[in-house]
């Protein structure tokens, strides 16, 4: 049965991907060009597309009076990235099942997955009942014993309760209130429906407006989000993947179930090819779609190009962030066999805590306060401005707190006078300020770094590495080491002249490929060129978030007695 594009991709549900459409008719029904991200594509009846992917591109926004569309509004175009922070208005439409819970809402690891729902009926499950009105979050997907679940959770008393509603649970679900605030592209990602629009209320007004702006001026009410998607498509005579918008006004019939669908090109994502067997490598593959960035080596990796993908592994990198007050700040992943050579730079210390973790065996710490702290026990040292210590370790003092002897923490110190040391306590809780004072004019490869010094670690390149052609780190003045992580890497190489090989990430890199039966005549990779990597802001938080998931938060300093 034909159906429109729109409507098709609407209630298409990703797991059923990829689909083969053929199409049926429309303002195109004679065959016209269709230009989209500079890939034109001719789209005429009876054409066959494979449809690989879809999400969503833009928005279409309605002012809303009532929950329902105002007569005076009129529709207006949102890209993801329009300013503003928004609040979800609960969807007033029940649900009939959990397996239409997961097939249009996003589920998933991040907390914008954890959609909460309630149900004006209780709910009898084998060892707890789910009372009426009780807010059930839905945190998970998974198998149990045969059968598809959800992994559920309820708070009673501050205490989590955990259980399964299998897929076959039928009732009637409602989405709950929620008190989070968003971006638009947020909402795009995670909280608009399959098959249904979205109610958002503007949390802050937008701080300028302007002509541009398609909103009312000083607007603070409610929109109705229509999503527009970007489909993924592979066509069949084509070596690259096509993108349509999904209101493109033609008519499509599903025939998945009756054509070789391996007929079609099979796009691989980076992620693909990192699942296969470690026996399947090496390969020769064609970029069927490149990715987008313009850093070496990246933009050697165009579209129609064959490269060679000789393993796959896990590597370390050096998480680094630009040293700057103001932000944006910059960050970086820097691989071990960087050979550029570092400096040290000061460190700067909040809290007299910091200085205790900051503290090592190998080199005393010499600070220099540059706030000044009056302790409120004659016991503990007050401290001015320029005062300079030598940290010793951590210890417990006796101190008088209101008439009575109490032990409280506290890091013993070494103040440096003209031409002596005076030994001085400093309470664990000062909120204070210090810079540290480097002596040390060494200069340290990376692994050296890593291996001789607790990160985080301030540092400057002192040395550039000569073998990269333009090496960005060394016009940043000042960077900060803050974690080591693994991650996950293709090793590749041109098909055409494999000179030299590199490190291409696995999870943040856009980029398809077809794999091509043809003979390696080079099994031994080249000599890996050095990559340092520039990551996004977003990326940056993505990778401590991966990387921080299994690490236990460090413990908290102590408070300031009341």
């Amino acid at each position: 049965m034909a159906s429109t594009l729109e409507k098709f991709i609407h209630s298409l549900d990703p797991r059923a991907l990829p689909r083969v459409l053929q199409i049926q008719s429309g303002i195109y029904f004679q065959g016209s060009i269709y230009e989209m991200f500079g890939n034109e594509c001719c789209l005429s009846t009876g054409e066959v597309i494979k449809v690989i992917g879809f999400k969503i591109n833009k928005l279409i926004a309605s002012i809303c009076e009532n929950n329902e569309v105002s007569r005076f509004s009129a529709e207006v175009e949102l890209p993801l990235n329009f300013p503003g922070l928004y609040k979800v208005v609960a969807d007033k439409t029940p649900y009939v099942s959990i397996e239409e819970i997961t097939r249009k809402v996003s589920i998933g690891a991040t907390r914008f997955g954890h959609p909460c729902f309630y149900s004006p009926e209780d709910i009898k499950l084998a060892n707890l009942t789910i009372k009426h009105g009780e807010q059930i979050t839905f945190n998970s997907v998974e198998e149990v014993n045969g059968t598809m679940a959800v992994n559920c959770s309820v708070v009673r008393n501050n205490q989590s309760h955990s259980f399964t509603l299998p897929f076959s649970q039928e009732g009637v679900f409602y989405e709950c209130e929620d008190d989070q605030i968003y971006t638009l592209k947020e909402i795009a990602e995670w909280k608009i429906p399959k098959c249904r629009n979205r109610i958002v209320k503007l949390s802050n007004t937008l701080h300028t407006w302007d002509y541009s702006n398609p909103l009312p001026e000083n607007f603070d009410g409610c929109l109705i989000l229509t999503p527009v998607y970007e489909v993924q498509a592979v066509m069949k005579f084509r070596k690259d993947i096509v993108h349509i918008l999904s209101d493109l006004d033609v008519e499509v019939k599903d025939i998945t179930d009756c054509y070789d669908i391996s007929s079609f090109l099979q796009p691989l994502s980076l992620e693909d090819v990192f699942e296969r067997t470690s026996k399947e490598f090496p390969m020769v593959a064609e970029i069927m779609e490149g990715p987008s960035r313009s850093q070496k080596p990246y933009r050697l990796l165009c579209t129609g190009k064959e490269i060679i993908i000789y393993k796959k592994y896990q590597t370390t990198r050096v998480l680094a962030s630009e040293i700057r007050s103001d932000s944006p700040k910059r960050h970086f992943l820097i691989p071990m066999s960087y050979k550029g050579k570092f400096k040290r730079r000061p460190r700067e210390f909040p809290t007299a805590y910091d200085l205790e973790i900051a503290r090592s065996e190998k080199e005393q710490l010499h600070v220099v306060a540059t706030k000044a702290f009056d302790s409120p026990h004659k016991e503990l040292f007050s401290v001015s401005v320029g005062d300079q210590f030598l940290v010793q370790q951590c210890q417990t003092s006796e101190v008088l707190y209101e008439g009575r002897k109490k032990r409280v923490d506290v890091l013993a110190c070494e103040q440096i006078l003209s031409d002596t040391y005076k030994k001085v306590l400093l309470p664990m809780y000062m909120e204070g300020g210090f810079v540290e004072v480097i002596h040390d004019k060494k200069q340290y490869q990376l692994s050296e770094i890593c291996k001789e010094f607790r990160l985080p670690f301030n540092v400057k390149v002192s040395v550039r590495d000569l073998s990269i052609e333009e090496d960005i780190l060394a016009a940043v003045p000042g960077l900060q080491f803050e974690e080591e992580i693994t991650d996950s890497y293709l090793l590749v190489s041109s098909a055409s002249s494999p000179a030299e090989s590199w490190e291409i990430p696995v999870y943040r890199l856009n980029m398809s490929v077809h794999l091509l039966s043809k003979d390696i005549q080079a099994v031994v990779p080249p000599v890996t060129k050095t990559t340092v990597e520039e990551i996004s802001e977003e990326q940056y938080y993505m990778v401590r978030r991966y990387e921080n998931q299994t690490l236990h938060p460090p413990p908290r300093p102590p408070k300031k007695p009341t």
